[in-house]
């Protein structure tokens, strides 16, 4: 069967989909599957292409957003810590963080390519049989639109959550790893760690070497591990990377949709970067389950977080004003204080 002499079933059941009656989900005839290559979303650049410059070109676009209001100090409010800690606290120059994201989207974009280039060619035509024998299945009592909605864009969806779970997983074991073992952390991670105030476009301020496993394979592990698509990789490399720039990002914005999705917000992760919390909040960049399970969760806020279901930038700004105050006390009396505590 070829695409230039379609037959009456194909033509019918095409025509179902359009008028949305989905009647061939009820035909006695399975609807037959004829591959066809998908066309991309867009005629200048492949799918899986577009799943590498998403990425990219979101996390400059957040990140800028945010180093907008740095620059013009239009959010100060919200900022978690102050702007001139940014500059007194940090231990890596902007140029240099600026260069090494670079560098990294370098490495993560080449090493795309090549997965794109021995990728199979997206196929389309195998929908109307699957969303059939789905039909054949379920309980009679379900409709066919709703079929047609779980197959169509339900089931990429929960693929892309369980994608999220599996680079969540990855990235914890991998990040705890980091810290526990003192040479890993000594020789790839303390890199990331020079940023005590982070900032959006830091968020992948990293050795090349420990980027390229933390995000870059874990990333890909979740692509190959789940079978998505170009096109629902594109959804789920972007919002990962979108995600993890707001972790970063050094604002508790209260319309930020991320940080009242998720409880691993930027206040969650700057705990992290602190060094009373570096040993706690492994957990990035949607949820704290795997802090919680390990008993890793930082528990200064435990009791306040629990009630809000998120630890709120006025609650945290207390807290830290108070951390502060107790190690002045500490150098008033003598105590020895560590200078980054």
């Amino acid at each position: 069967m070829n695409l230039v002499n379609e037959t009456v079933s194909e033509m019918n059941w095409k025509y179902n989909v359009l008028e949305g009656t989905f009647a061939f989900m009820n035909s006695p005839v399975a609807p037959p599957v004829v591959l066809t290559p998908q066309k991309s979303l867009f005629p200048w650049i492949s799918d899986g292409h577009l799943a590498l410059l998403c990425p990219v070109v979101a996390y400059w676009t957040l990140s800028m957003i945010f180093h907008a209001l740095d620059t013009f100090k239009l959010a100060e409010q919200y900022r978690i810590h102050p702007s001139k800690e940014v500059a007194s606290r940090n231990k890596a120059s902007r140029l240099e963080v600026l260069r090494e994201v670079i560098f990294q989207h370098f490495l993560q974009t080449v090493t795309g390519i090549v997965f794109v280039y021995y990728d199979k060619v997206p196929m389309t035509g195998f929908e109307a049989k699957a969303m059939w024998d789905w039909r054949r299945t379920l309980p009679s009592f379900v409709p066919n639109d709703l079929i047609y909605f779980g197959y169509m864009y339900g089931f990429p969806l929960f693929k892309v959550i369980i994608g999220f779970g599996i680079i969540d997983s990855w990235q914890y074991w991998l990040h705890r790893l980091m810290h526990v073992n003192k040479t890993l952390y000594k020789l790839y991670h303390s890199r990331h760690h020079r940023l005590y105030v982070p900032y959006a476009y830091g968020a992948l301020y990293n050795a090349p070497t420990e980027g390229f496993l933390l995000d870059t394979c874990g990333t890909g592990l979740a692509a190959l591990l789940t079978g998505i698509t170009p096109r629902e990789q594109i959804l789920l490399f972007t919002f990962a990377t979108m995600k993890t720039v707001d972790d970063h990002c050094g604002y508790a914005l209260p319309w930020d949709p991320f940080q009242w999705l998720f409880p691993n917000n930027a206040v969650y992760h700057d705990i992290h970067h602190q060094q009373f919390g570096i040993k706690t909040n492994f957990a990035q960049p949607f949820f704290t389950f795997w802090d919680s399970f390990c008993n890793t969760k930082y528990e200064g806020l435990a009791e306040y977080e629990h009630a809000q279901r998120r630890i709120t930038i006025d609650r945290y700004k207390k807290f830290l004003g108070e951390r502060e105050n107790e190690k002045a006390e500490r150098i008033k009396k003598g105590f020895n204080v560590k200078k980054d505590e």
